[in-house]
């Protein structure tokens, strides 16, 4: 079916964004602490754990966190993860080396997911690796014609923004200063499409 082949490249894709910004942590995180912001079902999480990470892993969705809890059990390896449910924004959950927020940004419009990733980068000593959707005339479309779809099978809503847009938002809001952009890199997976940006404390 159409639908499921949608849900195939979107996994695809995110399998795809999750080694790349996986890739732009250390491999050794022995000794480090991490938050993943929009957990999902814990990959990422896990992944960061298996390199040695402390990891503190949220997700708003019980379904989601239930699904990464009974994966670490599956996995039956000792590792530092703790999955909490709830919104990151509304947490007190003190400071960490690195954070991770993938796709979990896109679905606030630019002025709030910019305002959250400055509250995290107080909190946070090295490094935030994040993903925003990127504006293309094509994404656009795809999202109006997931409307389309069963509620079931239908995407989120996402908000799209160009890089240059949240480059000057960034800057607005002095995420420049204090860090470096680094790294940026698209994926474009059929229907999945994200872009990958890298900020460093400078």
């Amino acid at each position: 079916a159409p639908v499921s082949r949608i849900r195939r490249t979107v996994r695809r894709g995110r399998d795809a964004m999750r080694e790349t910004l996986i890739g732009w942590l250390p491999e050794d995180l022995t000794g480090s602490t991490l938050i993943d912001a929009g957990c999902g079902t814990g990959t990422l999480a896990i992944e960061a754990a298996q390199r040695g990470a402390e990891v503190v892993a949220v997700d708003l969705s019980p379904t989601l966190v239930n699904l990464a809890r009974e994966r670490l059990r599956d996995l039956n390896q000792t590792l530092d993860v703790t999955f909490l449910v709830g919104d990151m924004r509304d947490m007190d959950l003190g400071s960490f080396d690195y954070a991770v927020a993938m796709d979990s940004l896109i679905h606030y419009d630019v002025a709030d997911g910019v305002q959250t990733l400055q509250a995290m980068a107080e909190q946070i000593h090295r490094k935030m690796v994040f993903t925003f959707a990127p504006k293309t005339p094509l994404l656009a479309l795809m999202h109006a014609t997931g409307k389309l779809f069963p509620r079931a099978d239908r995407a989120p809503s996402i908000e799209p923004v160009s890089p240059v847009r949240l480059s000057r938002h960034l800057d607005d809001a002095g995420l420049t200063r204090g860090w470096e952009t680094g790294r940026s890199h698209r994926i474009d997976v059929g229907f999945y499409k994200s872009h990958a940006m890298e900020l460093t404390r400078r």
